[in-house]
């Protein structure tokens, strides 16, 4: 417990370059469960989380981190849940877009309470 990516406040995001290109099929994140927290919460964990890869992306170039939305797509929305296994699987709607990506960029939109610090401990990229 508390050796996670942690990041200020309740919303942050992180690139994640891959070791080759990807057909990406799902992600997974982890954080501790409750019976493993020494203070018995897991407020810090993320709650609402966005996962994009950036079309710049395909051609081996770097993941415009400011550049427009129309540069990005979309590849899921989804909210973590304290309640289940700590390590959840999201499918990822890559069906629009069949091909290899090398960067994935995941957005944590919200936590589950916590005001100071927002934590992930891992996470996994799934694909061909």
């Amino acid at each position: 417990p508390g050796n996670c990516w942690a990041f200020k406040g309740h919303q942050g995001q992180v690139v994640i370059r891959l070791p080759a290109r990807v057909y990406l099929t799902a992600i997974t994140v982890q954080h501790i469960s409750k019976d493993a927290s020494p203070s018995g919460t897991i407020n810090s964990a993320p709650r609402d989380i966005a996962v994009f890869v950036s079309l710049l992306g395909t051609s081996g170039g770097a993941l415009a981190l400011g550049g427009d939305r129309e540069e990005e797509t979309l590849l899921g929305m989804f909210s973590y849940n304290v309640e289940k296994d700590p390590t959840q699987t999201f499918a990822l709607k890559n069906m629009l877009l069949p091909r290899a990506f090398s960067h994935v960029k995941l957005i944590v939109k919200s936590n589950w309470g916590n005001p100071r610090y927002t934590c992930i401990y891992r996470v996994k990229v799934h694909g061909k």
